[in-house]
């Protein structure tokens, strides 16, 4: 009868602990976010703190079935060295996700390219990091991967260049070209004014020149702006006369 009392008081620590653990980390992650702490770090805070919680509620709850907490420490502290070596690669992971909170190379909300994934961040937990693809595919990807290469941020800088190549013939004149495009840019209100656009010629290509339209947009009309201009700039470089390099092939018969 005894035994059954202590199962039933551990199944209602663990069940409290759980609601509490639970409690802690919507509390925590709420007064990060009023005192206008970024969602990363509420979000990363919270978890470790619901982690701690329902570690210490599992030991507990062990004492109350008759375990003997503390050989059971210092079972843990024995084998703590064994448990390092063989959970290696998650406390990287946990270090890495520390340090991602603290150094920021990237929040919730950012549009990332690292450890060959690509996607908007969703939250960083304690041991992997959630991103969602441009075509909705959920990805957890390891902190220590992210942390251990090279971290893209397309999102960071509020605003981003957009670099737009066409190819001219060398019937056409490129001055009137270079025109044309900046023209282009002018009439569209999303092209910053500082820095200004520009044109440059960027390399000979068969029959003609390849120049490069370099204008600045806010980075979320990037997507936008590229689409727009690779479908209206072949159309206004055609209206003013100006023609893409002669790949016309000539065949000559040999009598």
């Amino acid at each position: 009868m005894n035994w059954i009392t202590n199962f039933v008081a551990a199944g209602v620590i663990i069940v409290a602990g759980y609601i509490l653990a639970g409690v802690a980390r919507r509390v925590v992650r709420n007064l990060f976010l009023r005192r206008k702490i970024e969602a990363t770090v509420a979000d990363f805070m919270s978890n470790a703190l619901h982690a701690a919680i329902m570690t210490f509620v599992v030991i507990t709850a062990l004492g109350q079935l008759g375990v003997d907490t503390k050989t059971f420490a210092a079972v843990i502290a024995a084998a703590g060295l064994a448990i390092g070596l063989a959970l290696q690669g998650g406390l990287s992971n946990f270090a890495a996700g520390f340090l991602i909170v603290i150094f920021r190379p990237f929040k919730k909300g950012d549009v990332i390219s690292g450890a060959g994934m690509e996607g908007t961040v969703e939250e960083v937990h304690v041991f992997s990091t959630t991103l969602n693809t441009a075509d909705n595919k959920r990805i957890i990807v390891p902190n220590n991967s992210l942390l251990a290469g090279i971290i893209t941020n397309y999102t960071a800088n509020p605003a981003r260049r957009v670099n737009l190549q066409f190819s001219i013939g060398v019937a056409s004149d490129l001055g009137s070209a270079h025109q044309t495009l900046l023209a282009l840019a002018a009439a569209d209100g999303r092209i910053l004014e500082e820095p200004a656009p520009m044109v440059v010629n960027t390399k000979l290509v068969e029959g003609g020149t390849e120049i490069e339209l370099r204008v600045w947009v806010k980075t979320p009309d990037t997507v936008g702006v590229t689409s727009d201009f690779l479908a209206r700039g072949p159309a206004a470089l055609t209206n003013a006369g100006i023609v893409g390099p002669d790949k016309t092939v000539y065949y000559v018969e040999r009598k």
